[in-house]
């Protein structure tokens, strides 16, 4: 199955923090689920990173492909059609980042892994 994670899915399970769920953890521990990286989660990353309300060990970059290449999680580019379907979307959450996570989510067909509540109460598969 597909999984598309959430920045702070992809975090907590990166640093192993007791905030993500087992049932999380399972899944993207799992070899036989292809697990996704959005590029829009890199760079929400990469900003708030150098804002400093993340803090990561060396360079955002690195850390990035690092985890992606060990944890072998697939690279989801923003397409157009990703881009142009926030369009439908209802103003329920004001965040650009999750908003083009929810639109990736539904354009590839994807579950979204996220311990949001608001992203819930889109028309997607959420599990947490």
């Amino acid at each position: 199955m597909k999984y598309l994670l959430d920045t702070h899915a992809f975090i907590w399970f990166i640093t192993e923090h007791r905030r993500l769920s087992q049932r999380a953890g399972s899944i993207i521990k799992d070899r036989n689920n292809e697990i996704f990286f959005s590029a829009a989660s890199a760079w929400e990353i990469c900003i708030k990173s150098r804002l400093g309300r993340l803090t990561i060990e060396g360079d955002p970059e690195l850390f990035i492909v690092n985890q992606l290449a060990q944890n072998r999680f697939r690279s989801l580019p923003i397409q157009i059609s990703h881009s142009v379907y926030t369009l439908h979307l209802p103003e329920i959450h004001k965040d650009p980042f999750d908003r083009m996570l929810i639109s990736q989510s539904h354009v590839e067909g994807m579950t979204l892994i996220s311990a949001d509540q608001i992203i819930k109460k889109y028309d997607i598969s959420v599990i947490w």
